[in-house]
């Protein structure tokens, strides 16, 4: 299974914490050439069962601010979507977050995530993510990943289920290359 990773962009110093939302349910976003939003209850199952989801600086595993296993990282689905609190560290990567943080100069939040067997559902170029696997959240420092898109005209062409992954997994390559 590929991890996939999507953005939000709500995120506030508090002290040393860092809280807002890293995800929110049923606010469609596109993403390549389909829409997507996230049901309520997505997360669920996965903050239930995963006991280790950590927090990181632009998805870099060597770059970790926090993770539920020790208790510095705490997640919650409300009406709104997926809640953080995050405790920063004492370190170079935590100080730098928090500075920018203080600034409003961050570029948002992110998270990462598989998508179990019947965890999605597709309607032609729509996709409700229902359940899925969280692995992370990250504090996007600059350019979130589909911050930089571009608009072209051409045709449409209907893309199979097969397709749209890839059209994923290509999206994931292009992210992880800047």
């Amino acid at each position: 299974m590929t991890v996939e990773k999507r953005i939000a962009t709500e995120v506030r110093a508090e002290g040393r914490k860092l809280t807002g939302y890293a995800a929110t349910f049923n606010q469609e976003t596109r993403i390549s050439d389909f829409r997507e939003k996230i049901a309520p209850g997505a997360f669920a199952a996965s903050l239930r069962s995963n006991p280790d989801i950590l927090a990181l600086v632009d998805h870099d595993p060597s770059r970790v601010l926090a993770r539920t296993k020790s208790g510095t990282l705490r997640l919650s689905e409300d009406d709104r979507g997926l809640k953080f609190e995050i405790d920063l560290p004492d370190t170079s990567a935590g100080r730098d977050v928090l500075a920018l943080a203080t600034r409003g100069d961050l570029g948002g939040m992110s998270f990462g995530f598989t998508v179990p067997d019947g965890g999605d559902s597709w309607q032609g170029d729509k996709r409700e993510l229902r359940s899925v696997m969280l692995h992370e959240i990250s504090v996007v420092q600059s350019f979130p990943a589909y911050g930089g898109t571009s608009v072209q005209a051409r045709s449409r062409q209907q893309r199979s289920e097969a397709d749209r992954r890839l059209a994923v997994l290509e999206l994931e390559a292009q992210h992880v290359a800047l």
